[in-house]
């Protein structure tokens, strides 16, 4: 498999990806909520917030949901306080996995996740044990059909852009996170439209996994994206592409 996240590839073909509408607007929710909270409700003097509508946005999220989300984040409203955890560890087969967690009660949130590792073929780490493995980047996908090559690589590159890759049926623009919204206007901009974008972390390296290993996997990501308190999975977990089934 190619692609920058075999992991969201997978979730796609499994149908897995946040299936249920609600669960995708509580995180986008408490993401504006912690956004604002850290620096402020002004989306253009905030870029963490300014990701976190467009990705509201590109969600159908109502402008209500919004406005209140960023209300509460800078105090003008009643709300949950989150912290923000983010935890290491490795599942079967030694793949590196991280968990970005916003939880209002710490305690839940740490004996949650210790408990989808360890029951699914996983142990915690400490802290910095594979986050050295990844780096932050802006990722904006888009297929090659109907895409002019020429072009997009013109756009990409005058708009700031790290990288342009040729992965199969997509071409994959990396940015610096500081770079990836104005990356994306510039790609919208001259026509594109992405089939995927966001703020992710990129493994160095991947770790292929087959048979049972891959299974057990599979099932150690989809446990920890599906608790209530994580926003992001991360993994340097591969597979090839004809074992995954919907």
């Amino acid at each position: 498999m190619s692609g920058h996240s075999k992991w969201a590839t997978i979730k796609h073909k499994k149908g897995a990806a946040d299936a249920k509408r609600g669960k995708v607007f509580t995180r986008l929710i408490k993401e504006i909520t912690v956004a604002a909270k850290q620096g402020g409700g002004d989306p253009d003097g905030n870029p963490r917030l300014r990701t976190a509508i467009l990705a509201a946005k590109a969600e159908n999220m109502p402008a209500d949901n919004i406005k209140r989300a960023t209300q509460r984040g800078t105090g003008e409203i009643e709300g949950l306080t989150y912290e923000e955890i983010t935890f290491e560890g490795y599942g079967p087969g030694g793949v590196a996995v991280i968990v970005d967690v916003l939880t209002d009660n710490r305690n839940r949130a740490v004996s949650e996740i210790r408990h989808a590792f360890s029951k699914n073929g996983g142990n915690l780490g400490e802290t910095g044990s594979v986050g050295y493995m990844f780096s932050k980047k802006g990722i904006i996908v888009i297929a090659k059909a109907g895409a002019d090559e020429e072009k997009l690589t013109e756009v990409v590159l005058e708009a700031g852009a790290d990288d342009l890759n040729d992965e199969g049926e997509n071409w994959e623009i990396y940015t610096t996170p500081k770079d990836y919204i104005a990356v994306k206007e510039a790609v919208e901009k001259a026509g594109f439209k992405p089939e995927h974008a966001e703020v992710t972390m990129i493994p160095s390296t991947y770790q292929k996994l087959e048979g049972s290993q891959a299974n057990a996997m599979l099932r150690l990501l989809e446990v920890l994206e599906d608790l209530d308190d994580s926003q992001n999975v991360y993994s340097n977990f591969d597979m090839d592409e004809a074992a995954v089934t919907a």
